[in-house]
């Protein structure tokens, strides 16, 4: 079973949802946010993508952490973090077939399914 992990009201979530949807995809969607995460779940992406790439910078959650935060994160922290605020986790991350990709793009997604 392919897994669609976000929160609904992202727009990049809702483009690769429409994408998924368009092209017959069959997946589940789990919300961070009412469904949450558990550590295994983000130990297992981690090995797969990298707590770099699975980072959100650009979000607001990341963005309201003070300076000394920012400057010291390294993989542990940045665990915790996303552990504590899914939102800090880039969005959206489709694990097919055990294969983790994260962001969204249709020459991507095509790739993933063809």
């Amino acid at each position: 079973m392919n897994t669609l992990f976000g929160i609904p009201n992202c727009d990049t979530i809702k483009k690769a949802k429409k994408w998924l949807n368009e092209n017959n995809v069959d997946y589940s969607f789990h919300d961070y946010r009412k469904d949450g995460i558990s550590e295994a779940w983000i130990n297992e992406a981690e090995q797969a993508l990298g707590w770099e790439n699975m980072l959100n910078k650009r979000g607001t959650t990341y963005r309201q952490l003070s300076d000394e935060q920012k400057a010291n994160i390294d993989q542990n922290s940045a665990l915790k973090l996303m552990l504590e605020a899914p939102a800090m986790i880039k969005r959206p991350i489709l694990v097919a077939d055990g294969e983790y990709t994260v962001g969204f793009s249709a020459d991507t997604y095509q790739q993933v399914f063809s």
